[in-house]
């Protein structure tokens, strides 16, 4: 199957009063049409700026895309000129963002950003009316959880709770049935009700429509319940990938294994869960190398020099001299 999405080698900076950090360090993903990817990793891993890059959000300066290109049905983004991108933010690609009280207009009603979303959004060939466009935006809100959805379309965001808010962003992202969707933390702050039946929309849009999936999260919980494949990311590398099953089954990278033995089971005694020693490293000067190895029981000379990624089975990839040997 044709790649919808294809990262390949990015690299990105950001530069501080301090110096450049490198945030990015030579990501590679392929994400097809009808996959659902879990993007995991500690907090300040470089996630949510992967996801952002796609559209060409990061604001250059501070950044700096210092190598890589990021195809998007073939169409290197980071080449394109701010026009194109702009055609295809929301149409093709949608985003959920992860702060709903920095990313909705507090000064417009609910129901006018989410129509100007759909007609923005809508393709040539299936113009709307403002009116249709106003029904399909009662019909979004319903659909992610919002009660009497018609009714609220003239309320505005602080008439809405930080969960309600976060639906309403679901809804904004969904409304024009993007290729890709990429989804920041979606499900925070959500009620375990409400998450599950956000992941289900999700789960019937992309079954429905073919539409591949992003989703950043902490919560492998929800990767393994909602997700086909999985990304683990560390300091700026996806250093583990594969299918959700081979990943989580049969972890290969000491960093997955540590996310994973620090999730509580009815199996784990009290006081014995297992926690992960040390902090992730200071990207403004990195460890040569493996950036895990600080951290990692089976750190040893080889990991001076950044591992490739290697195929330890069909689709499961790993980037650790653990995998080389």
């Amino acid at each position: 199957m044709t790649a919808l999405l294809e990262i390949e080698g990015l690299h990105l900076g950001m530069q501080s009063f301090d110096g450049e950090a490198h945030v990015l360090n030579g990501i590679d993903l392929t994400i097809r049409r009808g996959e659902v990817w879990g993007v995991v990793g500690e907090t300040g891993c470089g996630k949510s700026l992967t996801g952002l890059s796609v559209s060409r959000l990061v604001p250059t300066p501070p950044a700096r895309y210092r190598a890589g290109r990021i195809l998007f049905e073939g169409q290197d983004v980071l080449a394109m000129p701010e026009g194109e991108l702009r055609k295809l933010r929301g149409r093709h690609i949608g985003m959920i963002f992860q702060d709903p009280t920095t990313n909705l207009n507090p000064s417009f009603r609910i129901g006018d950003q989410l129509v100007d979303v759909a007609l923005a959004a809508a393709r040539h060939s299936e113009r709307i009316t403002r009116a249709a466009a106003r029904d399909l935006a009662a019909r979004m809100l319903d659909k992610v959880g919002i009660p009497n959805a018609a009714s609220r379309l003239d309320d505005y965001p602080h008439q809405f709770s930080g969960g309600m808010r976060q639906r309403v962003l679901i809804a904004m992202a969904l409304i024009g049935r993007p290729s890709l969707l990429i989804a920041d933390e979606p499900t925070t702050a959500l009620d375990v009700s409400v998450q599950a039946q956000v992941l289900a929309l999700l789960k019937g849009m992309v079954a429905e429509t073919g539409m591949a999936v992003m989703l950043i999260t902490h919560n492998l919980g929800v990767v393994a319940q909602s997700c086909t494949h999985v990304a683990v990311m560390y300091a700026g590398n996806i250093v583990e990938s594969g299918r959700v099953a081979q990943v989580i089954r049969a972890p290969r990278h000491p960093y997955t294994q540590a996310l994973l033995a620090a999730i509580p089971t009815r199996h784990v005694a009290r006081g014995a869960l297992q926690g992960l020693a040390g902090s992730v490293p200071d990207l403004l000067a990195p460890p040569p190398g493996c950036r895990f190895a600080p951290r990692c029981a089976h750190a040893r000379a080889a990991c001076a020099v950044l591992p490739a990624s290697v195929t330890v089975e069909e689709g499961h990839r790993v980037a650790c001299v653990l995998a080389h040997a």
